[in-house]
């Protein structure tokens, strides 16, 4: 597990990332890498090193200390390219979402009848661009704007966007999970940016071990494969609410077959451009007491 070493707040984006791809986890490469060193995104067996300019000497001392790692590629690309776009501040519903090097006092102001979230996606994929976003915090706003929402359960936090914008509408207490590291690093950071610290709680780990945590709300923005865990757990039944998200047409097809099994109702289903899906759900009253018995699917 490694740090992502770019913590400063306000810091403009990088022109450039240099990354290098390697086969094999790192030991300890926060004591070998220089300043220059931006994160490691570890996949499976993979690292992708990150740096803001060049790094073929510190990788060759890397790969003789540690010659368990092979060397396979390295490329470089602008920030932007990686990101999928240039991050800046834009608007959606009730919120105002901004990166830290835009925290102007005009870029404020112009927000200011707007619940602004500060956030700096790093290396992490989720600016909340992606039209499953969207729908996202749509369904936030409806479910806030419905009932009460005390506590969230936000599973694949990425960034941490969802789980920000859950304390912005009034949640006390939010668990943000993301398998990936540097991914709770950045959603950890964003907390702080924020100022949320005593609200939102981020843990690396996996999705399905927290399944069954109760929360007034859930929300998983993620991977078909580990929905499908999720929704077949019966700690889903635990669940008052839900945000379903992230899915392609055939995948929320299948959901929804799942989801006419239980005791929950479907409130509101989102479709952008005919293949992502949303879904936002209740728990009925006697479905936790029906969800003792393991669900077979």
């Amino acid at each position: 597990m490694h740090p992502n070493s770019r913590e400063e707040h306000g810091r403009a984006p990088y022109e450039d990332l240099y990354i290098y791809y390697l086969k094999g986890r790192l030991k300890q490469s926060d004591r070998v890498l220089k300043n220059n060193f931006i994160g490691n995104w570890e996949e499976a067996d993979d690292s992708i090193l990150f740096f803001s300019s060049s790094a073929d000497r510190q990788i060759d001392r890397l790969l003789r200390g540690q010659p368990h790692l092979k060397y396979i590629d390295r490329y470089r690309m602008p920030y932007s390219q990686w990101l999928g776009e240039k991050f800046t501040a834009f608007e959606h519903g009730a919120f105002r979402i901004m990166p830290p090097w835009e925290l102007a006092e005009d870029c404020v102001d112009s927000g200011a009848d707007k619940l602004t979230i500060t956030l700096d996606p790093g290396l992490v994929f989720g600016t909340g661009t992606h039209p499953t976003t969207h729908d996202c915090l749509e369904a936030l706003e409806l479910a806030a704007g419905s009932a009460p929402i005390t506590t969230v359960l936000d599973l694949g936090t990425g960034t941490g966007l969802l789980a920000l914008a859950a304390a912005r509408l009034g949640s006390d207490r939010i668990v943000g999970i993301d398998l990936n590291y540097l991914a709770a690093r950045t959603a950890t950071r964003n907390v702080r940016l924020n100022g949320l610290e005593d609200r939102i709680v981020i843990v690396q780990g996996r999705a399905e071990d927290m399944i069954a945590y109760p929360a007034d709300l859930l929300i998983a923005n993620i991977h078909y494969d580990v929905m499908h865990r999720l929704i077949i757990n019966r700690g889903f039944l635990a669940q008052k609410r839900f945000i379903l998200s992230g899915l392609m047409r055939s995948e929320a097809k299948h959901v929804v077959d799942i989801l006419q099994r239980y005791p929950v109702k479907i409130l509101r289903q989102w479709t952008q451009d005919g293949i992502w899906h949303t879904i936002y759900g209740e728990r009925q009253p006697d479905g936790f007491k029906n969800s003792r018995q393991p669900i077979k699917i």
